[in-house]
């Protein structure tokens, strides 16, 4: 039978989500940890990558397993994993959904405060300079009129096209904290935190926002802002249609 994951995860301590030679990873110690309390080899197939340090809120990953849920599996599977790692829930689905090929959309969120906190650092990318929320929504707007995001992808990742659906795109406020949430059925390797980058130089005045379109059109890497740091960025939310769960 297959079964879908919730898991939460906080990625500093992490090499990303996906299993790799000679690095920590969240899946790997993931599927360690299912292996033995199923008693049985397990491997889990996420719904998608995050980059070393980065964080989810909500990543959906599915696995098979033949026998019989243990009773009390999300409290010793919690128990066993590490601090900076939970599983929220566990749910059955029809045989052959991919938690990664039929997920409907991903919602990523960028966070950002504005005065300085101990407290906050591996959590929030603190930003010094004031944020100009209307300069930059009206960035996001125009960035939800493309479809190729090649501009904002790693140079060299392996994907036969760059065309992603973006549906929202938006800087929200909340007291000194800033959110940058974009929701797309996919996203490309880097994009979420290269485009963050990018709204940061149009904040600085670095990139006009009248340039923006043409920096997008043109698909070179090197026109667009910088990567913002990893530990700023949430995997937000994964969703799927409903009919899927058993």
């Amino acid at each position: 039978m297959r079964y879908f994951i919730d898991i939460s995860y906080f990625g500093k301590n992490y090499h990303g989500w996906q299993i790799q030679e000679n690095a920590i990873t969240v899946q790997e110690i993931l599927d360690k940890s299912l292996s033995t309390i199923l008693k049985t080899e397990i491997k889990s197939l996420g719904s998608g990558r995050t980059d070393t340090g980065v964080h989810a809120m909500s990543q959906v990953a599915h696995f098979d397993f033949n026998g019989n849920i243990i009773e009390n599996f999300l409290y010793r599977i919690n128990s066993l994993l590490p601090r900076d790692i939970s599983i929220n829930s566990i749910n059955g689905v029809k045989e052959n959904v991919s938690a990664r090929f039929d997920a409907i959309s991903r919602e990523y969120i960028y966070k950002i405060h504005t005065k300085k906190s101990p407290f906050l650092n591996d959590y929030s990318y603190y930003y010094k300079s004031d944020i100009d929320i209307e300069l930059l929504n009206k960035a996001c707007d125009i960035i939800k009129k493309f479809k190729d995001f090649q501009t904002f992808s790693k140079v060299k990742t392996d994907v036969n096209n760059y065309n992603c659906n973006v549906s929202y795109a938006a800087i929200e406020k909340k007291n000194n904290s800033y959110f940058f949430k974009v929701t797309s059925n996919r996203f490309l390797r880097g994009m979420v935190r290269a485009i963050m980058g990018t709204l940061f130089e149009i904040n600085e005045n670095k990139i006009e926002l009248e340039f923006l379109e043409d920096i997008i059109i043109k698909k070179e890497r090197k026109l667009a802002g910088p990567s913002v740091p990893a530990h700023g960025l949430y995997l937000n939310k994964v969703l799927y249609e409903e009919d899927i769960y058993l």
